[in-house]
């Protein structure tokens, strides 16, 4: 009755040391967060053993030893302070051959790794060790420390073993996402660079190229050489060709921004229109275009941006002018609707 009664407990165990590393992997499969992680497998280790404590070593690869992750009821901030040699302790031994190791008398192994138990103030009598692998490496060691009830078996390494090598999975997928995300960081940030440089400049030049079309302009009508003259106009095709730049430089910033940021000023429609038209005036003039106003003189009030908006009617004017036929007119007009207003850019082209 006896032995039955021990073996029916034994079952038991076992069934619920079962359940508890099927309860591990889910909770490992559902967590990236690396901290969360190692805290849930040294909780997890500790009590399917049921020892005292258990620490999970990692190994360092840009400098060839391990060094504590995490460890049971211990600060892994301090721990990780501590270097673990791959030679001549413990942990480096298991790591170094990728067998596991029981020790049911530690203090009398000499590789026995005392720096760490003075500086955490823990004396180590037994200790289990089994190697983490994942693919065709080992990444560290997992360890259960001080078994409370006897010594540990080879059913221990068993179940360690499991842990160990679910927690290695778990731990290489978060840092992979760790290293996703900061690759994928660093990529934004110079996008971010790449963006503001494109809006700095696109903004900041227009101011002296329009002095250079306006400049250019005045040479090339008031002049009376004809050598000048031509000279004045291949600077004055240049800063056009400048400007229609600026503009797709504009255009591309807000079509990759991931947010705009927007200024909008309480201003009337007209002075928004005669903006834009200021921007554009110089390119119709060489194909002899003429631009009309069609609104009234009382203001029609708006807020909004009106550098972003001024360009969206830049791009309407670009490919009016790009498809009216020479010497014709465009109408550039708004009115009051309401408690809205409509503005509109309407050329003499053959349509759509």
């Amino acid at each position: 009755m006896n032995t039955n009664t021990g073996r029916l407990r034994d079952l038991e165990g076992r069934q619920s040391q079962l359940l508890r590393l099927v309860e591990l992997s889910l909770i490992l499969n559902s967590t990236l967060d690396l901290n969360e992680l190692l805290q849930q497998i040294t909780e997890t280790a500790t009590e399917l053993l049921d020892c005292e404590a258990s620490s999970i070593l990692l190994y360092d690869e840009k400098n060839p030893r391990l060094y504590f992750a995490a460890a049971t009821g211990s600060d892994p901030a301090e721990l990780a302070k501590i270097p673990v040699p791959i030679e001549g302790s413990l942990a480096g031994t298991i790591f170094r051959t990728n067998q596991p190791m029981i020790l049911n008398n530690v203090e009398q192994d000499p590789r026995h790794y005392t720096l760490v138990s003075d500086k955490v103030k823990f004396k180590t009598r037994t200790l289990l060790g089994v190697p983490m692998p994942i693919k065709d490496r080992t990444m560290g060691v997992l360890e259960a420390i001080n078994k409370r009830d006897g010594e540990f078996t080879e059913r221990d390494v068993a179940i360690l073993s499991v842990t160990a090598a679910h927690a290695a999975i778990a731990i290489n997928n978060a840092r992979l996402l760790h290293a996703t995300r900061q690759a994928l960081k660093q990529v934004q940030q110079a996008n971010e660079v790449k963006n503001n440089f494109l809006a700095l400049a696109s903004h900041e030049l227009r101011t002296p190229l329009g002095i250079i079309m306006g400049y250019s302009t005045f040479l090339k009508e008031d002049t009376k050489d004809e050598a000048s003259s031509e000279l004045a106009n291949q600077v004055l095709t240049a800063a056009r060709q400048m400007r229609s730049i600026l503009d797709e430089m504009s255009n591309l910033t807000m079509l990759k921004a991931d947010t705009m940021n927007l200024k909008p000023q309480r201003v009337p429609m007209q002075d928004v229109l005669t903006y834009a038209c200021e921007g554009i005036k110089d390119i119709a003039s060489t194909r002899d275009l003429k631009l009309v106003f069609a609104f009234s003189e009382e203001p029609f009030y708006v807020d909004v941006d009106i550098d972003k908006t001024s360009l969206a009617l830049i791009n309407l004017l670009n490919n009016a002018i790009r498809f009216s036929p020479q010497g014709s007119t465009i109408t550039i007009g708004t009115v009051a609707q309401g408690d809205k207003v409509l503005a509109w850019v309407q050329d003499q082209g053959i349509g759509i």
